[in-house]
């Protein structure tokens, strides 16, 4: 009985705040509370707590009590940012065109970048992302269904995955890989690429606090996409 009730505080505490109930910050129950909430013992509720800590969901202040942690999405130079707001915030004109919106078997590289089984079900969306008619990014993104069931009920010409996910399951760790490409006839017609010009690719792995959320490979013509940062140090380290 103890382990259920443990697994209840915990489903209970993330439930709060992935549904934004309980923001960054937020204080939550004591152990004391939960522990009489959940009609279980103070150890109980102790446990639950201590794993959410562990984990980074939650963060103790001695005296004070337990509060919901600051969302980090990376510790990259490379920022998470809506395309769509980029573009527009440089006074240019955004569209999108929906190449596709399916639900695939998973390959084994996808399924395991997913942490699924090979041969699952996953949700694919591609997108093409222009900027003054010309295009910038080509988006292939797969989803885990698990997290994320309504995805292919979505208009992606109305609103972005990254405005979407970001509301459903907001990001709480992300990894990137940043690599030149050479572009095959696809994406030349795609990307409307000049002969011979190579594409920059960005692998991305994004976490919600539940698990791996989505799965998505980014292309840039060379020509029209640089990758940049600001670091700020504390005491000489990073």
């Amino acid at each position: 009985m103890a382990t259920a009730k443990f697994t209840e505080i915990k489903q209970h505490i993330t439930a709060r705040i992935e549904s934004g109930e309980w923001q960054e910050h937020a204080k939550v129950p004591s152990e004391n509370q939960l522990a009489e909430q959940f009609c279980c013992s103070r150890m109980t509720a102790r446990r639950a707590l201590t794993e959410l800590v562990e984990a980074g969901v939650l963060e103790r202040s001695q005296g004070l009590g337990t509060f919901v942690a600051s969302i980090k999405s990376q510790s990259s130079m490379l920022a998470i940012r809506n395309i769509a707001d980029e573009i527009k915030e440089r006074g240019h004109g955004y569209s999108v065109e929906q190449l596709a919106l399916e639900e695939i078997k998973a390959m084994a590289p996808i399924a395991i970048a997913l942490g699924l089984e090979e041969g699952e079900r996953v949700f694919r969306s591609v997108l093409l992302h222009c900027e003054q008619g010309t295009p910038l990014q080509l988006e292939e993104r797969f989803i885990n269904p698990r997290l994320i069931p309504d995805y292919l009920s979505q208009d992606f010409t109305q609103i972005t995955p990254h405005e979407y996910l970001s509301t459903v399951a907001p990001l709480t760790e992300a990894r990137h890989i940043i690599e030149a490409i050479p572009a095959g006839q696809q994406l030349k017609e795609q990307l409307r690429l000049k002969a011979n010009e190579p594409c920059l690719q960005i692998l991305r792995r994004t976490w919600s606090r539940q698990g791996v959320v989505s799965f998505a490979r980014l292309v840039h013509p060379g020509s029209r996409f640089r990758v940049g940062g600001h670091l700020t140090f504390k005491n000489g380290k990073e």
